[in-house]
């Protein structure tokens, strides 16, 4: 089996429904909507004790993303994608 393809991005995203008023559920990337299937990791990054910003790993059924939430402004990004297999 060959692995992922992984890379970087870091742009812009929105929430289209999250689920529990925490977890990302849908979102619209480069104008495309992705419905999450798996939330499969969250973490929170702090900094000088304050929480900073919510990181989630999502599997769609096109990709894996790497989602993070800016906490002070409520912004939402794509850190990462994992390119699945065709």
């Amino acid at each position: 089996m060959i692995a992922p393809r992984r890379r970087a991005v870091r742009e812009p995203v929105q929430m289209a429904a999250m689920r529990n008023g925490v977890f990302p559920s849908a979102f619209v990337w480069r104008g495309d909507r992705h419905d999450v299937r798996a939330v499969e990791a969250c973490r929170t990054e702090q900094r000088a004790g304050r929480a900073r910003r919510h990181v989630f790993r999502v599997r769609t059924d096109r990709a894996v993303f790497e989602l993070a939430q800016d906490l002070a402004r409520g912004h939402w990004r794509v850190e990462q994608v994992w390119a699945r297999n065709e």
